[in-house]
């Protein structure tokens, strides 16, 4: 029977960000990554399965030359930390787990050996003592979080050497007993900075030379970074916006800037995306944009939170809108003005019912 390869990519510090952050944000923060590691996935491995912070890929009969596989584990390096950057960059929430989910590292592990399957409802798995390795290899006395580990078996198969070294990877040699034997590997730690991140696109400020076309503020009894998540969190909407069919939006990912959701009015789709602008420090700031609601060419609307106490906070809502028109301008001094003003004042109301009458306990 041919070897088979053993892929096991887990995010390092999943424990300790998950008890000391907000479970939602850190539940969603850790679903983009492995969705970003199992994107990453050059070779054509098989994913068996998610393991809470970790995946457990496996190639059956085929391991990967020496050459495809370092590339492998630099491209999930690579993917891991270009989107911890990304989520660095256009970071907008407050909470600890936006804060720190820079702090989260990778390590993977790779072994080899011949694989045994079980079909569990219909789902072929691999298991038997070297799928039992692999994993009490991720148990092993390396001095970090940030590191690819090959066991010598492996090594040996892909020809790879002990002391092998390049930009990325410099490799020593490691060893660890289990059950009464020695496991021998080579591992390598990653330094992040060695890493060609991929570019991504980070969200400018939007500037104004000019006051806002409308301005209306309403204090709330709540923390400051509590009446953001239920602004930011879409999910929340339907209770507080009245008037919209339907919001949809991406339910795994926290809201950043340059985030996109569409609210559906009476079957038109309006889209937006979400922005920012400069504000004083310690003011929390929100803006979404659209080009959608005729006749304004551009809409933008931003919710800035200044805490009072720790326990409320005052919203001002801020709206600009662009007309390149004449006739355009006319319409919206005519008419939006007073509809949008309407509008906005029914969502600042609703929010507050919403927040004042529902347990808190329901809310998160």
């Amino acid at each position: 029977m041919s070897k088979s390869l053993l892929f096991i990519p887990d995010i390092s510090g999943f424990t300790k960000f998950v008890q000391t952050t907000e479970v939602e944000h850190s539940q969603h923060v850790i679903s983009e990554l492995l969705e970003v590691l199992i994107d990453a996935n050059t070779q054509e491995l098989e994913l068996a399965e998610i393991e809470g912070d970790a995946l457990f890929f496996y190639k059956e009969g085929e391991i990967p030359s020496q050459e495809r596989l370092l590339a492998q584990m630099e491209t999930m390096f690579t993917a891991f930390y270009s989107h911890l950057k990304l989520l660095e960059k256009n970071r907008i929430c407050p909470c600890n787990a936006c804060a720190t989910a820079p702090n989260l590292q990778l390590k993977i592990v790779a072994h080899c050996g011949e694989l045994q399957f079980i079909a569990v409802k219909g789902s072929r798995k691999p298991f038997g003592q070297q799928v039992i390795e692999a994993h009490r290899l991720l148990k092993n006395s390396i001095h970090s979080d940030n590191y690819v580990l090959v066991s010598k078996k492996l090594a040996k198969a892909i020809e790879l050497p002990i002391y092998y070294y390049s930009k990325v990877f410099r490799f020593k040699e490691g060893r660890d007993s289990y059950d009464g034997r020695e496991v021998e590997y080579i591992y390598a730690l990653i330094d992040r900075e060695k890493l060609s991140l991929n570019e991504f696109s980070q969200a400018k400020k939007v500037v104004f030379e000019r006051p806002p076309d409308l301005i209306l503020e309403k204090q709330f009894p709540v923390p400051a970074s509590e009446l953001m998540e239920y602004i930011t969190n879409y999910k929340y909407r339907y209770e507080w916006a009245k008037g919209v069919d339907k919001f949809e939006f991406n339910e795994n990912e926290v809201t950043r800037l340059g985030t996109e959701h569409v609210c559906v009015i009476n079957g038109k789709h309006l889209n937006f995306i979400t922005v920012t602008k400069e504000v004083d420090p310690g003011v929390l700031i929100y803006g979404e944009m659209t080009t959608s609601p005729p006749p304004v060419d551009a809409l933008y609307q931003f919710f800035s939170i200044t805490p009072i106490s720790q326990t409320s906070c005052n919203l001002r809502s801020e709206s600009y809108w662009e007309a390149k028109s004449l006739f355009k301008r006319l319409i919206i001094f005519l008419f939006l003005n007073r509809i949008f003003k309407k509008n906005t004042q029914q969502a600042l109301d609703g929010l507050y019912r919403f927040i004042t009458t529902k347990p808190l306990q329901s809310q998160f």
